[in-house]
């Protein structure tokens, strides 16, 4: 009888394993979400051998190619050109290795042309505002009017107003990034708290986040980054 118990009960703790499993994968990010971390983090950081491997692992999991060319055109909004352009050089290397090999990876949607009733800077501006729930102004950007205007015209209505990838899937990209980039805490903070608060990704999906820059960027990055998650899952 002891025997059947044990059984019994050994039964129950796996289906309650199992379920629990599962529930983590269904609340967490998706394996193409995952990708979007893994490759923008390790060209935040200029890892190309790793980020090869990463891009690879990104088309089999359902990125198209212009999403991966539009995610690593956003780089250069926060690494910088020769991260960006040496990230676009490994991807498109990829694409002939994987050609030569008779692969025809799926290039999806193309960007909407941007209307022509308003500047770049106006559909930044507004397209901040709307991010943010908030006018940014003042302080810093008054102090250097220039990167204002970067900011809006160039991030927030260049490359935000494009319709290849989502705000949310800007969000998750952008905090990939600066985890690469590295000792941009004050950016990577906000930007994380735009990802829960404002975005709509969940506390699983933030911590999910975590445990994708810890198999690409290693243990030290993935502390600090857990820290500021559970900051701002707690506020």
């Amino acid at each position: 009888m002891k025997k059947i118990i044990r059984a019994i009960l050994t039964i129950i703790l796996c289906l309650g394993v199992t379920t629990m499993s599962a529930q983590a994968a269904e609340n967490g990010l998706t394996a193409k979400e995952k990708s979007m971390v893994s490759i923008s983090a390790l060209a935040g950081a200029g890892d190309l051998p790793n980020l090869e491997k990463a891009l690879e692992n990104g088309l089999q999991n359902g990125l198209t190619v212009n999403e991966i060319k539009e995610l690593l055109v956003q780089v250069y909004a926060y690494a910088g050109f020769p991260r960006s352009l040496n990230g676009l050089q490994t991807f498109s290397a990829l694409l002939d290795k994987r050609k030569a090999q008779g692969i025809e990876d799926v290039m999806g949607k193309e960007a909407s042309p941007m209307p022509k009733n308003k500047t770049s800077l106006e559909f930044g501006t507004e397209n901040q505002t709307n991010l943010f729930k908030r006018e940014v102004k003042g302080g810093l950007y008054d102090f250097a009017p220039m990167i204002d205007y970067c900011l809006k015209a160039h991030l927030f209505g260049d490359l935000f107003q494009r319709d290849v990838l989502t705000w949310k899937d800007r969000e998750l990209m952008t905090v990939g990034i600066l985890a690469g980039v590295g000792n941009v805490n004050p950016q990577l903070m906000a930007h994380l708290t735009t990802c829960h608060k404002i975005s709509g990704w969940t506390k699983e999906q933030l911590f999910s986040y975590v445990d994708v820059i810890r198999e690409s960027l290693g243990e030290e990055t993935a502390r600090n980054v857990q820290s500021l998650v559970e900051q701002v899952v707690q506020k």
